[in-house]
């Protein structure tokens, strides 16, 4: 009899065990099952799927996710709903010991001609400086200076590889632009090339007209006289190619941007190291005579000159015609004739 009754209340204990919530046990599991995930790197973003929608066990929406084993988990009940999931983030694990997990590289840029995607044996760590850093001897200097002349040629084996080669290294020697801007250049270039603009005509000429419109385009133009003095273009012959191929490639390439003589003040104002308020003061006198008629068909940059030369004549740093026209690039005599029409239009207004 005794021990029918201790079978009973044995019974009773298993059946109340089962009756108990399991949610308690779920969530002591859950966050037993936290607590050994491992913390994550300073420099790794993990990017799993998220999970919406309710549970399908106890209808509750709150999800924890599990990094390290790729689970998304109720935080109610302990439902796993998903499991071995693709992280479609970087591999961040780095094998150098540094702090820095990108394995990306540099990114790509179009001032080189293969945009910077192959490797580069450079010039710099063939030195005799550099081989002694390295440890190595003469004989296998000699030997990897080899090897950079063979990797050059690699790279360059057809006429465009060759061409872009060329023209990539005078945009980034000789156009003196923001890098943002040298990438205008050499994307203008590129699609020069793709439009055969450059068959028949030179290198130097097609890259020159480039970083002029890229320049302009970006409303900080440089001058004619800078640019043939930069691609060393100043004979009459030079400069009359450049003209012409400046024409061909933004009629070409839908480059229309006409440069106005506001584009120059800023410029002009640093070279003649003009106080801030000498600016203020030639931008209110463009402001008043830039609609006049009279202004059409002169130079842009002698316009900005001769505003300027107004302006710090009214200040008390007044700079003088030979100053003025060493930085806008004109003649004393062209000066003094805008000086006259600028003249009387502020006279009359």
């Amino acid at each position: 009899m005794l021990f029918t009754i201790q079978l009973g209340v044995d019974k009773m204990k298993e059946e109340t065990a089962k009756n108990i919530n399991p949610s308690s046990k779920a969530k002591k599991y859950s966050k037993k099952r936290n607590a050994i995930s491992p913390t994550p790197r300073p420099s790794m973003v993990r990017n799993t799927e998220s999970m919406s929608g309710s549970c399908k066990i106890c209808g509750v929406v709150s999800w924890d996710t599990d990094n390290s084993r790729g689970e998304i988990i109720c935080s109610e009940c302990g439902y796993v709903a998903e499991q071995n999931m693709i992280d479609p983030g970087a591999e961040w694990v780095n094998h150098s010991g540094g702090e820095d997990r990108s394995r990306v590289g540099a990114p790509t840029t179009l001032t080189l001609s293969d945009k910077g995607l192959s490797t580069e044996i450079r010039r710099s760590d063939l030195t005799s400086g550099a081989a002694r850093r390295h440890g190595m001897n003469s004989k296998g200097l000699k030997e990897w200076r080899r090897r950079q002349i063979l990797d050059q040629r690699s790279k360059t084996r057809d006429s465009r590889a060759r061409n872009l080669a060329t023209a990539m290294q005078f945009i980034r020697d000789r156009g003196d632009l923001p890098p943002q801007i040298e990438q205008e250049a050499a994307s203008l270039y590129r699609h020069s090339v793709d439009r055969g603009l450059v068959t028949g005509r030179s290198i130097r000429g097609v890259t020159a007209a480039c970083v002029y419109i890229a320049a302009r385009e970006a409303k900080i133009p440089r001058q004619l006289e800078q640019i043939t003095k930069a691609f060393d273009m100043e004979s009459d012959i030079g400069q009359k190619e450049l003209k012409r191929t400046i024409r061909l490639v933004a009629r070409n390439l839908g480059t229309h941007h006409i440069t106005g003589p506001e584009e120059y003040l800023e410029k002009f104002h640093s070279d003649l190291n003009l106080p801030p308020y000498v600016l203020g003061i030639a931008r209110e006198i463009w402001s008043t005579v830039k609609d006049d008629l009279e202004w059409q068909g002169k130079k842009p940059s002698g316009i900005a000159g001769v505003i300027l030369y107004k302006a710090s004549q009214k200040s008390s740093s007044k700079r003088t015609q030979n100053e003025v026209c060493k930085a806008s690039g004109i003649s004393e005599v062209t000066l003094r004739g805008l000086l006259k029409i600028l003249n009387r239009l502020t006279e009359n207004n």
